[in-house]
């Protein structure tokens, strides 16, 4: 593949190339090089060996966009794919780069109600992207009418086929336009897809792409279970840990991006965010300061993220889960470079484990369920930098005020003595148990008993009081002995707000916002 090849050189349309450009994408994949032209320039009928995580639904699905006319209100194409979740990851794939195009895309599969299915199915949709099993449910009850499509997609054919769908397949492909285009996306090409292709396709063309390698083998993958609500106090914990953390941090959503490197700079992290409401000026300047470390945290979102090259970083951390296993890839590729380890961190909230799973069974690699430090394990990574830093002190060349300052202080006190007077004086506040309230494990049921966990509050004041994240923070520490650094995941909506703090913390800020000594404008969020 030409490597100054740009998505340009293919003959796509204007309003296609813009979207392209709004998701970032800056050069064509090895398989996107090979399948886009010759789904342009040809009907012949393809099949295409390529890796997960090489984007092939931009391959086959930039060329669909271009030949579904949108003023027949028929299906024209079905994209047939193994899981519910690549049916959902690939329609929505699909619907973000048509542009301008009136294309009607709708995903079914098993597990969604048929009834929303039928529906949609009546609106006139143009593409289909569906699991074998529900396809055929649709076919038996004539909601679902093929005689008259024009492409044929079958993705991830080799996982269809190990997943025993491959009667399902043959069926699907009898009620189909014999006419029709057809296009086999796989992985592998076992004996069996050949079979198929041989009895289903009038004559094909193979086109295989080169192997990559998609996952970076100096990279650590793990991933913590989380709340929702204990995501950010979480990410403190992992940053504090490190003796040396310099990482890229990924939202899902430009706000999102903003909101949380405000609250890291808040809480006296070095941050800054990139994302696609700045211009490109203060995008520059920011990266070069991140490649400077002149900040030691980037927070971004995937398209935002895409051309950085520092090979560096220590941490990727997905704050949110990536949309699909290409992103995963994408986005932990940017540690474990240059011969020096990184660590990958994925945080999973309860009703994000279906998906994980499947990102980890298409990325094809097992991530390792780890165990946030807890506050004992903060305190003593501290300490043990502390040492290290005045053993450095202590070796190099002490300034002669200081040493004779000590051999005063030493004269009538006890030497272990004063030292502990030293270190208390210069780290209480930085060693202080209560400023590390332990993350909630999500398996636990949310007590309000926990004396050592965290409390979600609820307070009666919102965007319409003029309140910001900043600005509530601010409100909530100068009415109550509580550090700005003790309050996470800080929601400020129209008429309320929520806060997570410390459990020890929660009722002396309910106290300190009562209203005339009766009613409070703060209370326990109603879980």
């Amino acid at each position: 593949m030409n490597n100054n090849m740009t998505f340009s050189d293919f003959a796509l349309s204007t309003h296609v190339l813009e979207a392209i450009d709004r998701k970032g994408f800056e050069k064509p994949t090895d398989i996107q090089a090979l399948t886009i032209p010759m789904m342009l320039d040809n009907d012949a009928n393809l099949i295409a060996q390529a890796q997960t995580g090489t984007g092939k639904t931009a391959a086959f699905g930039l060329p669909l966009i271009e030949k579904i006319d949108p003023s027949t209100r028929s299906v024209q194409a079905l994209i047939l794919v193994p899981t519910r979740e690549l049916a959902i990851q690939v329609a929505d794939e699909i619907d973000s780069l048509k542009g301008e195009k009136d294309l009607k895309i709708v995903p079914i599969y098993g597990g969604q109600s048929i009834e929303t299915q039928l529906r949609k199915l009546k609106q006139g949709i143009h593409i289909v992207v569906g699991t074998p099993g529900r396809v055929i449910d649709h076919i038996n009850r004539k909601t679902l009418k093929l005689d008259r499509i024009e492409q044929l997609i079958l993705d991830e054919a080799d996982e269809m086929l190990n997943m025993g769908f491959i009667e399902d397949m043959e069926e699907i492909m009898r009620h189909t336009n014999p006419d029709k285009r057809t296009l086999l996306f796989s992985a592998t090409i076992p004996p069996r897809i050949k079979d198929l292709a041989r009895k289903y396709m009038d004559g094909y063309e193979m086109i295989t792409a080169k192997k990559e390698q998609l996952m970076p083998s100096l990279t650590e993958q793990i991933f913590y279970e989380v709340r929702v609500s204990e995501k950010f106090r979480a990410l403190c914990r992992i940053i504090d840990f490190e003796d040396h953390f310099y990482g890229l941090i990924f939202c899902k959503t430009r706000k999102d991006a903003a909101s949380l490197a405000e609250d890291l700079l808040e809480r006296g992290y070095s941050a800054e965010a990139i994302h696609g409401e700045i211009s490109q000026g203060q995008r520059e300047r920011s990266l070069n300061r991140f490649k400077s470390r002149k900040v030691n945290i980037l927070v971004a979102t995937d398209v935002a993220a895409r051309g950085i090259d520092v090979n560096d970083i220590s941490h990727v951390i997905n704050y949110a889960l990536p949309q699909d296993p290409e992103s995963y890839v994408h986005r932990i590729g940017r540690t474990g470079r240059a011969g020096k380890q990184g660590v990958a961190v994925t945080f999973v909230t309860p009703g994000e484990t279906r998906k994980f799973q499947f990102i980890q069974q298409i990325a094809g690699r097992k991530i390792m369920k780890a165990r946030l430090p807890r506050a004992q394990d903060i305190i003593n990574a501290k300490r043990n930098k502390i040492s290290e830093q005045l053993k450095n002190i202590s070796e190099g060349k002490i300034d002669k005020h200081y040493l004779e300052w000590a051999q005063e202080l030493l004269k009538d006190n006890d030497p272990a003595e004063v030292l502990a007077a030293v270190l208390q004086f210069s780290f209480q506040k930085e060693l202080n148990p209560k400023n590390f309230a332990d993350v909630a494990d999500p398996d636990r049921p949310r007590t309000k008993s926990k004396k050592n966990g965290n409390a979600r509050l609820f307070i009666a004041l919102g965007r319409t009081d003029q309140l910001t994240p900043k600005k509530l923070v601010k409100l909530i520490t100068s009415k109550s002995d509580i550090k700005a650094r003790q309050i996470s995941d800080v929601k400020v909506k129209d008429n309320f707000s929520f806060i997570t703090v410390p459990f020890d913390r929660a009722m002396k800020i309910i106290s300190s916002f009562k209203d005339n000594g009766s009613r409070s404008l703060v209370t326990f969020a109603k879980d």
